[in-house]
């Protein structure tokens, strides 16, 4: 990844320096309920997905991310060394429970010691305020072993955790730990220590990287908190926040997250951004053999298809999910992946038709976000019959019925006197990707009475 012709060939993530490279993965099996459903739940997805624990807590994801694989090329090995990480909350509460993940390791995950405080002070410091600083156990043991394959939960820690705040989250990694599972775009500087120095109020990095490792969601829990309740944002690059400040919280969900706690709703909501850089809805990463794709492709992350239950369904509390995809499922065939798996809008359409009947299968309110445009974009993505295939999409989304509510990024993005361009007030520059003004006017293009 640190091969310019990469990152602009995803650009699903154009993130700063990727110093070292990825390490998790997440199986997301963390939401079942302690306890069975009330009773009159009727089997209700809903219902059950906020029955309380044993404690009678509620819990609601405040931060996550999507793990991926990592290509053959990443050879990031950790050993005896301290990944210290920041998180930005969504939503408060006054306990706080981590899950790990260990899914595309191909051997058990050694956690040697894990702690939760909030941070001090802002942009990349990694410092730590102590009188917050908490340790982290698994199943009463201060150290855990993660299968491959497989996630892990911590026990809940008692901890004030107000919204829209930064948690930093050291894992002490004792044993030699290949990164094979990660979120490679963070737009967050995160660090690596020798030693266990999870403790510490700050350390010295020997590392700075722009990546996740093996933590992939945050969720809490509050006294007040029955109605509580958590938006997932299901995206690509869009969403994941490429092209938006580093260190500076301005993805659309952050900005979204800000405008629901500033509506002051009668209920809380959490955002738990669910964007992967180079995601399609109907495709794997899939390389063309000898291109220079076969180095970044695999950080694209599982299809939509296939990571929805994961990343979605299984979210804390999850009530609503807001969809944008299928840009990638026009722009990548030909360019990053084989003209083989070009798709129609029809195969787009059929996607999202899977991805709204799961979603009330399991309870979820689901919003249709239109595809931004991208004509003249730098990636090669944008022809006369993609830009069709948009506008068919588009015009599905807006006008089907099918969708719980339509989310109109296209309207609120596109330039007046070219539709087919991204509003030059928007543009980070390559013409497909947003910068921080146009995350900024997604989130307002979202009408919030649909996430009441």
């Amino acid at each position: 990844m640190t091969d310019d012709r990469a990152r602009r060939g995803y650009r699903t993530g154009s993130a700063t320096s990727c110093v070292v490279a990825l390490v998790t993965g997440a199986l997301l099996l963390l939401t079942a309920p302690s306890t069975p459903a009330a009773p009159g739940a009727g089997g209700d997805p809903a219902a059950a997905r906020h029955t309380a624990d044993r404690g009678g807590r509620t819990w609601v994801g405040t931060w996550s991310t999507t793990p991926t694989a990592v290509p053959a090329s990443d050879g990031t090995v950790f050993e005896d060394q301290t990944v210290r990480q920041t998180v930005h909350t969504s939503v408060g509460g006054d306990r706080v429970r981590i899950r790990l993940s260990n899914e595309f390791g191909d051997r058990p995950l050694v956690v040697g010691e894990a702690r939760i405080a909030r941070r001090a002070g802002g942009g990349s410091t990694t410092r730590i305020d102590p009188r917050t600083d908490r340790p982290l156990t698994f199943g009463g043991r201060a150290s855990t072993t993660v299968p491959a394959g497989a996630p892990a939960l911590s026990d809940p820690v008692d901890l004030a955790v107000p919204a829209g705040s930064d948690l930093v989250v050291s894992i002490h990694l004792p044993e030699r730990t290949p990164g094979s599972t990660v979120h490679a775009f963070a737009f967050q500087h995160n660090h690596a220590a020798p030693g266990n120095v999870t403790g510490a109020a700050d350390i010295e990095p020997t590392a700075t990287f722009d990546r996740w490792y093996f933590l992939t969601g945050v969720s809490v829990s509050a006294r007040r908190g029955a109605g509580d309740s958590a938006v997932v944002a299901f995206g690509d690059s869009i969403t994941d926040g490429s092209d938006t400040g580093v260190n500076a919280n301005h993805r659309w969900p952050d900005f979204l997250a800000q405008r629901l706690r500033s509506a002051r709703g009668p209920h809380a909501r959490g955002v738990l951004n669910q964007g992967v850089s180079g995601n399609r809805l109907l495709h794997d990463p899939n390389p063309p053999a000898g291109s220079g794709a076969e180095g970044y492709a695999a950080y694209f992350g599982q299809s939509a298809l296939r990571r929805f239950d994961r990343d979605v369904a299984a979210q804390p509390g999850a009530e609503h999910v807001v969809v944008l995809l299928g840009v990638n499922d026009l722009g990548h065939p030909g360019t990053t992946a084989p003209a083989s798996e070009k798709v129609t809008a029809e195969d787009i359409i059929g996607a999202h038709r899977q991805i709204i009947a799961r979603a009330h299968e399991r309870g979820l309110k689901a919003y249709g976000g239109t595809i931004l445009p991208f004509k003249g974009d730098t990636f090669g993505f944008h022809s006369a019959e993609n830009e069709a295939a948009r506008q068919a999409v588009n015009r599905w989304i807006r006008t089907g019925g099918e969708y719980d509510g339509v989310i109109d990024f296209d309207a609120a993005l596109r330039d007046p006197s070219d539709p087919r361009r991204l509003d030059p007030r928007y543009d980070s520059g390559d013409h497909l990707h947003p910068n921080d003004a146009g995350a900024e006017a997604m989130a307002a293009a979202v009408p919030l009475h649909l996430l009441r």
